[in-house]
């Protein structure tokens, strides 16, 4: 299949360029792939459609702020992106200005008062148009705390803010290492989650380090030739044994957002109908044709036009149904992507 077959006109106003006014009073459509149904919803009602039992999957991976300003030799200011530390503590990032930041070109990361420095340089560029990054002595998280920004998709038009250090959070994110948040989590209160433990159901954490795959632009024509990037993940034995359990006695696994759903899938082992724990990486592009293991129901954001993700959502729920809820969802004006509405497919 083609990308140009996920394309779908999205008036600009529906994309949101900041969270409700208050975490959880967000929209829900829910999607019935039984009968094509369409309900619209409120997110503080999604319990009252999970079945008794269901294992509600989480990734509780925290979104660091990976967004950091240097000044170049030449005196110019470069954004990065930090994707991923390396094991010789050099890091892998993206860059502005692409084509000027070269092998040997040296950079300044620093606070306003110059009372913190960083120096660092590049070493490499990968095939993908990565940098490998050096520093003078290795980073730790202070270094993000101090000088980064939240890295907020290039669809929202503006700067970062205070209210997005919390906000474009989950509330249960807890392990650090993500440029993006897993958004479909963003809608979960206190409240909400006591609702779905109400409701007989189990919420089991997992960890997925999102990475920039996750807004980058598909730049092939055909599905087959798009490589995603890796990203890592994380799952405890309890949080195996507990999916295994439910998948093997028939209960609802339910995940929650796309990174989640990669991680369930990638670690799910066919032979012995288990999910497996431990640590991976995953580069895992689910298309059209490709045979589900282990998530019967999602919970999701709604999706950039030509996106992996809507591919994804595609894939899961049917091509035609997807097309006919979009299409609901742009004519009942709820808000897209990443600060945006939710959909339940069930």
């Amino acid at each position: 299949m083609k990308i140009k077959e996920f394309s779908f006109d999205l008036p600009p106003h529906l994309i949101a360029q900041t969270p409700a006014d208050k975490r959880g009073e967000d929209r829900l459509l829910v999607l019935n792939r039984s009968d094509g149904s369409v309900i619209d919803e409120q997110m503080h009602n999604f319990a009252s459609y999970l079945d008794e039992g269901s294992v509600v999957v989480v990734n509780n991976s925290k979104v660091r702020k990976a967004r950091v300003y240097a000044t170049s030799d030449t005196g110019s200011m470069v954004e990065f992106l930090f994707l991923e530390e390396n094991l010789d503590n050099t890091w892998q990032c993206m860059v502005t200005k692409a084509k000027r930041q070269k092998v040997g070109k040296h950079y300044t990361f620093s606070d306003e008062e110059g009372s913190y420095i960083q120096k660092a340089w590049i070493t490499e560029i990968g095939d993908d148009g990565t940098r490998t990054v050096a520093f003078e002595t290795p980073l730790d998280e202070e270094f993000f705390r101090r000088l980064g920004h939240v890295p907020l998709p290039p669809y929202i038009k503006r700067e970062d803010s205070f209210a997005d250090e919390k906000r474009y959070q989950t509330i249960y994110a807890e392990k650090e290492g993500s440029v993006a948040a897993p958004t479909a989590g963003l809608h979960f209160t206190e409240e909400i989650l006591s609702s779905i433990q109400e409701k007989g159901c189990t919420i089991v954490p997992i960890t997925l380090h999102v990475g920039p795959g996750t807004f980058l632009p598909v730049r092939t024509e055909h599905l087959d030739d798009h490589t995603m990037h890796y990203e890592r993940y994380n799952i405890s034995e309890e949080a195996a044994k507990l999916i295994t359990q439910a998948h093997k006695e028939g209960r609802k696994v339910v995940a929650t957002g796309t990174t989640s759903v990669r991680t369930l899938e990638s670690a799910f082992n066919s032979e012995t109908g288990c999910l497996e724990s431990g640590e991976g990486r995953t580069n895992l592009f689910i298309r059209p044709e490709y045979q589900w293991k282990v998530v019967d129901q999602l919970l999701t954001n709604f999706h950039t036009p030509e996106s992996t993700l809507l591919v994804l959502v595609s894939t899961f729920a049917g091509k035609q149904l997807i097309d006919s809820a979009y299409r609901h969802a742009v004519d009942k004006e709820y808000r897209f992507f990443s600060y945006g509405d939710a959909m339940f497919i069930r």
